[in-house]
């Protein structure tokens, strides 16, 4: 297992492809956009800067690390001769149905795919393909470099095997891989995203502010970020998308998305990718400048 093609080369497709390569693994990008893939290299040769200078790793580890990843656009040739498959692109189940079914045709027989999906079926997306027990979730937390868990998470065929494989390639990427069965959101979003929803419900119901809310969540509960801050960071479209997930997997009214979570997305207010969400940002920069607007009626 030395051949590693990430699909997606996004902020999850980078730092999974950064993680493989600080291993010596032969990591493939790979995107359908050449500016994609280079700002992909530049982030990742930023993120390695910053543990050259913390004194995590040397200057020679950076050059290797970056010495192992090559780019592609052309998925065929970036498939051919892969061990592991990961795909990292957006959380979307109609583009991980045609791009797992792409990759089953184009991968070697005995390749393992794995999808990065934080709430999608791993049990749907291998049903598109001819390998089903050798299809595995594969959920990789934000920032990859610095996050330690990985959700590994079993479709319905999933093979004892496949799963042994990837549990233990985790732990040689320096991760604590917990196996989860596939169940809507799994463990990480089953809890998180409802708790997330249900803050801003608060600030829809006029409970309290935007930051009282957060305070209380830091202050009282020892979280690093307040709900809100942490929707920004992880993408209002990205929670709207879960919470669906959730309420279509489940039928149950409690994981109905809030209406305002479902406005300010189709207003393009997504956190911090777009400069606003509940909080607004300096450009270019995840620094908080002051909550966007709302106040505690």
């Amino acid at each position: 297992m030395k051949n590693i093609v990430i699909i997606g080369a996004g902020t999850m497709g980078n730092g999974i492809a950064h993680v493989f390569a600080m291993k010596n693994y032969s990591v493939r990008l790979v995107d359908i956009s050449q500016e994609a893939l280079d700002k992909a290299l530049k982030t990742i040769d930023k993120n390695l800067d910053r543990m050259v200078q913390k004194e995590k790793i040397t200057a020679s580890d950076k050059a290797a690390t970056l010495a192992n990843i090559t780019t592609f656009t052309d998925m065929k040739t970036a498939v051919s001769g892969a061990d592991l498959v990961v795909e990292a692109a957006t959380e979307n189940i109609d583009l991980k149905l045609k791009i797992f079914a792409q990759i089953d045709q184009l991968a070697p027989p005995d390749a393992i795919l794995a999808t990065n999906t934080s709430s999608i079926s791993i049990t749907q997306i291998a049903a598109v393909t001819k390998r089903p027990s050798q299809v595995i979730g594969m959920h990789f937390m934000n920032p990859v470099p610095v996050m330690k868990l990985v959700e590994v998470i079993r479709g319905y065929a999933t093979s004892d095997e496949v799963t042994k494989t990837i549990m233990d390639m985790s732990a040689k990427l320096g991760k604590s891989p917990v196996e989860v069965n596939d169940y809507p959101g799994f463990v990480a979003n089953r809890i998180l995203m409802p708790m997330i929803n249900e803050a801003i419900i608060s600030l829809h119901e006029g409970v309290a502010g935007v930051e009282e809310i957060d305070t209380v969540m830091k202050l009282g509960m020892a979280h690093p970020m307040g709900p809100l801050q942490l929707a920004d960071f992880i993408g209002l479209d990205v929670c709207l998308s879960i919470m669906r997930v959730l309420y279509d997997g489940f039928g149950n009214p409690k994981y109905a998305p809030c209406p305002l979570l479902v406005n300010m997305v189709m207003a393009g207010k997504l956190g911090r990718k777009s400069g606003e969400g509940f909080y607004t940002y300096t450009a270019g920069s995840k620094d908080v400048l002051v909550s966007a607007g709302f106040q505690k009626k």
